[in-house]
């Protein structure tokens, strides 16, 4: 997610950032704005730089969609069963 100054002043201009979001705050704040808990991202490497808190305004985000190119495949463990359940 771009978080930039449409969101909130103070990420205006060269202080805009690449946000993965894992988690939303669910209190309550002012009414258009939220809490994300998430990982600013270097857009060269993908990789996670630092955690970070932010306060938003949720029309100012810019959701960008997930690419799947060049991604690893996602090791998921089967599901296992008891026999005799």
């Amino acid at each position: 997610m771009l978080i930039d100054g449409r969101a909130s002043v103070q990420f205006g201009g060269d202080r805009a950032l690449w946000l993965r979001v894992a988690s939303v705050c669910d209190k309550p704040t002012y009414d258009g704005w939220v809490w994300l808990t998430g990982y600013s991202i270097d857009l060269g490497t993908g990789k996670a730089l630092a955690r970070r808190e932010v306060f938003v305004q949720i029309a100012g985000l810019q959701i960008q969609p997930p690419t799947t190119e060049g991604a690893p495949p996602r090791n998921v463990a089967p599901v296992m069963r008891r026999r005799g359940v």
